[in-house]
């Protein structure tokens, strides 16, 4: 190698961790996920070792029902931002990434409306499972509102294309999980009983 061969930099993606990030990327989400549902699977498991298939009588349902359908709505959101932004369409992208976040302000609204107005509370089993699951969950959505206000914020400096839109990808698939997560709170909170 002469000195002038050395003084050439070697280009970015030759090096392999590069090459690799985005799969690294995607496995260190999923783990993320993983260690996750083992904390949302412990909690949901409590909720029946402290109060059995009970739930309250006076347990508000219309607003339960209510929060869901919000936060289901805002995960078909999420989805079209992150199509929008695979295909470049980068108006649409804010339509929606923007109509995400309201959702999700609107759905933790919902939940600390439901805190102030149960009829039950955390001293009772139901009560202790019932503001412990609402309350990680909520924390996580508002955390997911944060992460999506951050990503919106990097597209408006025009850090996102469709061929690299990582960021995106991630914050959306963040969003998903914590919808997932409520499909499952949703019915061991409010529908299950004897």
């Amino acid at each position: 190698m002469t000195v002038h061969e050395a003084a050439i930099p070697v280009p970015h993606a030759a090096h392999p961790e590069e090459a690799n990030r985005p799969q690294m990327n995607r496995l260190g989400l999923w783990l993320f996920f993983l260690s996750e549902t083992f904390l949302f699977a412990a909690l949901a498991s409590a909720r029946f070792y402290l109060a059995g298939a009970d739930r309250p009588e006076h347990l508000n349902q219309a607003l339960g029902l209510g929060i869901t359908s919000i936060l289901l709505l805002s995960s078909f959101f999420a989805y079209r931002a992150e199509v929008a932004m695979a295909h470049g369409r980068r108006r649409e992208f804010f339509k929606f990434i923007l109509g995400t976040i309201f959702l999700g302000v609107l759905f933790a609204g919902g939940v600390a409306y439901e805190w102030a107005t149960a009829e039950f509370s955390a001293s009772e089993p139901y009560g202790t499972a019932f503001f412990t699951m609402t309350g990680l969950h909520a924390s996580h959505v508002i955390s997911g509102v944060a992460i999506l206000a951050l990503v919106t914020l990097h597209a408006a400096k025009g850090h996102f294309s469709p061929d690299s839109y990582w960021g995106v990808e991630a914050g959306i698939k963040y969003w998903h999980f914590v919808d997932v997560v409520w499909v499952f709170f949703y019915p061991i909170l409010y529908l299950i009983s004897i």
